[in-house]
């Protein structure tokens, strides 16, 4: 089983907002995960993006795999 910490989406159409979960790779973008481990708001000024960095960082040692995206996420929060 491939598991990726990724984004999933939610708010309105042309309001994005972002959940950071950790989730099977073959489970759909917005279907099914593991655990959710925090959130990202791209639409303020700047970016409001808020990780539980234990969490984050006990998935990678177990052998998840972030995504380019929340990787980036990562590296500016420091938890990479």
């Amino acid at each position: 089983m491939a598991v990726k910490i990724r984004l999933r989406r939610m708010g309105a159409k042309k309001a994005p907002f972002y959940r950071v979960v950790v989730a099977d790779s073959r489970y759909p973008r917005d279907g099914r995960f593991i655990e959710e481990i925090g959130t990202y708001n791209p639409l303020v000024d700047p970016a409001e993006v808020k990780i539980d960095a234990e969490k984050a960082q006990q998935w990678i040692k177990n052998g998840a795999q972030p995504t380019d995206t929340v990787k980036a996420l990562f590296k500016k929060n420091g938890i990479l």
